[in-house]
């Protein structure tokens, strides 16, 4: 189960519904709470939603949420996120399966691999899955924009 509670789920997802419903976007909205955190998971055809910029469509809907939840809780460490589409998912399971096979790759040829620039949440995504890797270790290097994953072969002495 994630931090946020009953009176914030509520708020959340009441303001979900009169942003989208102002936008005349039609959808479907589900509560999921997947590790730790809860996703409001929203559903629609909307072509805003569904080609081009949907990622920064997305971002800039889960910065708009979390102002206003802020606002209201004075509480920025909410662990909640905004899905449209499965899109976050689907990416956040990219993520998940390039993480593994660079760790593959780092095994065989005994040298770190440096991954793409990534947000705080893709790069915490990299470093929990390879955590089950004990011949592996990760590190976060750089910074802003520019902060990346370095996954590297663990010496074994």
């Amino acid at each position: 189960m994630s931090d946020i509670n009953p009176e914030q789920f509520e708020f959340v997802e009441s303001t979900i519904k009169n942003l989208l419903t102002r936008l005349g976007i039609s959808y479907d909205l589900e509560r999921q709470d997947l590790n730790q955190e809860t996703w409001f998971s929203i559903a629609t055809s909307d072509p805003v939603f569904n080609f081009g910029e949907i990622s920064k469509n997305i971002s800039a809907l889960n910065t708009i949420l979390r102002r206003i939840f802020e606002k209201k809780f004075g509480d920025a460490s909410s662990k909640f996120l905004i899905d449209i589409n499965d899109f976050q998912k689907k990416h956040a399971e990219d993520i998940k399966d390039t993480a593994r096979m660079h760790a593959q790759r780092v095994r065989y040829f005994k040298k770190e691999i440096e991954m793409p620039p990534m947000n705080a949440y893709e790069r915490r995504l990299v470093h929990t899955v390879l955590q089950e890797y004990p011949d592996i270790a990760t590190e976060s290097k750089g910074e802003g924009f520019e902060r990346r994953v370095i996954v590297k072969p663990v010496s074994l002495g």
